[in-house]
């Protein structure tokens, strides 16, 4: 709990035009009382506009709960969709794709979704959801689920990290041709609550 504490403290110091959440808001079971954190913790930042995907773990449980929760707090749950920032930022679009790991992604839905709107920024819980946004006009790709490894040695060096892409693009900022992907640690942890050498992250990005 006292990372999440500072995570959104952090996030609502932070004021973003924007918030983005990656998803995996649980592990295990999505329960009432879970739901009801994550939509007070989501509510609490101050963001004008709030998008979200939903993980592989969501997936795996009563992921309704969870799709309520953050549309109470005032996110607007992307599933091969999109949506246009209010203006003056009307020319930008965010588009979230299902996971890609235990959804049904589907680029083409996601990118028609975005109109005419001349910059589109992605979100997919993985970073394996990079295929499917190739050739879409993305200049941006936000991703996350691969905990920067979890376990790692110094360097750092992630010794198994999930999935064939999140394996070659484990953490950090990248460059593929004209996409520019980021992959985030994340704040929380699977099966053993332990990192090394893997730090949480929030980050912010200023756009222009």
């Amino acid at each position: 709990a006292c990372v999440l504490d500072r995570a959104f403290s952090l996030l609502r110091e932070a004021a973003p035009d924007v918030l983005v959440l990656g998803g995996d808001y649980v592990f295990l079971e999505a329960t009432a009382a879970k739901a009801r954190e994550l939509r007070d913790r989501v509510r609490s930042v101050p963001a004008r506009t709030k998008v979200a995907v939903m993980g592989n773990h969501d997936l795996w449980t009563h992921h309704g709960l969870l799709e309520e929760a953050l549309a109470d707090a005032g996110a607007r749950v992307l599933i091969n969709d999109a949506v246009r920032l209010p203006p003056p930022y009307d020319d930008v679009a965010v588009l979230g794709l299902d996971d890609p790991w235990t959804g049904q992604p589907d680029g083409a839905r996601a990118a028609a979704a975005c109109g005419d709107a001349a910059v589109r920024i992605g979100v997919s819980h993985s970073p394996d959801g990079l295929p499917f946004l190739r050739g879409r006009g993305v200049s941006l790709l936000l991703s996350g689920h691969t905990h920067g490894g979890q376990i790692a040695l110094p360097g750092p060096t992630p010794i198994i990290v999930p999935g064939p892409l999140g394996k070659r693009w484990p953490f950090g900022l990248h460059r593929e041709g004209e996409l520019t992907l980021f992959v985030s640690r994340g704040v929380g942890t699977t099966e053993l609550p332990i990192r090394t050498f893997a730090t949480p992250d929030i980050v912010v990005f200023t756009v222009t």
